[in-house]
């Protein structure tokens, strides 16, 4: 019979290319940010092993992903043979929140169909690297990796989440899809949002606020990310803080520069030279 994992406190964030409690630190958290806030991905890769959830047990096959709010998932059984290797990414990265997570009491996805296929495959190569080189790994790997798992963690949620209403999300992805596509327009209003749906700007709201935030918060926080990741790359770094900003619908750039500092802890300028320092180390290394 397989056994349980024995529980293993939680390990505070350390640097270098393992994380605590043994795991590989995917990306390092920026600064500002909480680096316990993060999500745990344990990748299986031999041996039997099995999850027990509300009384059923489901078999684990090798490449296939648990993914939590802590190191070891609760109701995993293993046996002497099983290897899992696990990884730690920031919620900053997945743009999920920590809690939504947490009141799934964890997410299987199998690592031989859809994202879940493409995410264990990631997982392996990122894995491999950082055996083969003892140090993080490369920023680019990186940032792929943390972009998938985020998909992957989104689709996952949608599908089991009690709380995100299935009636409601046809029209909120095609929303969010409107909003993607006009993110660079200043004249993006809840008004226009709603005009473009087809729906009473009364209902646009109450949409968003079903789902947790506000249609304002949402637009803020996907230019303020789109921001982020432009002030973040090589071939940006000679354009000035101001110009970003405007290029992604900011018209005031002391707006920008507070809601940035609010949302990330740092200003664009400080994330700009962290950016390049991290890229120049990474480099070196």
């Amino acid at each position: 019979m397989p056994e349980t994992t024995p529980h293993q406190p939680h390990q505070p964030h350390q640097s270098g290319p393992d994380g605590g409690a043994g795991c590989i630190d995917v990306i390092a958290p920026p600064p500002g940010a909480d680096p316990e806030d993060c999500l745990y991905v344990a990748l299986h890769l031999q041996g039997e092993a099995s999850l027990r959830r509300d009384g059923e047990s489901t078999a684990l096959e090798p490449g296939d992903l648990l993914i939590g709010t802590t190191p070891y998932p609760t109701g995993l059984l293993s046996g002497p043979g099983c290897r899992m290797v696990r990884f730690r990414v920031p919620c900053f990265y997945l743009g999920v929140r920590h809690g939504d997570v947490r009141r799934t009491g964890g997410l299987l996805a199998r690592g031989d169909e859809g994202i879940g296929s493409l995410a264990s495959q990631f997982l392996r190569t990122l894995a491999s690297e950082v055996r083969s080189h003892h140090a993080r790994p490369g920023h680019h790997l990186a940032r792929s990796v943390s972009d998938i798992v985020a998909i992957l963690v989104t689709e996952l949620l949608d599908r089991v989440d009690p709380d995100r209403p299935t009636a409601t999300a046809g029209i909120l992805a095609r929303i969010r899809g409107h909003i993607e596509e006009n993110l660079a327009d200043p004249e993006l209003s809840p008004e226009s949002i709603a005009r473009s749906q087809h729906i009473s700007v009364r209902y646009l709201h109450k949409l968003f606020q079903q789902d947790g935030t506000t249609v304002g918060q949402w637009v803020r926080r996907r230019r303020l990310d789109a921001c982020r990741r432009e002030l973040e790359r090589p071939s940006r770094r000679q354009t000035g803080v101001a110009a970003v900003a405007h290029r992604w619908g900011f018209v005031s750039h002391s707006h920008f520069s507070r809601a940035f500092r609010e949302t990330y802890g740092v200003s664009p300028r400080e994330w700009q030279a962290y950016a390049a320092h991290a890229d120049a180390r990474q480099q070196a290394s």
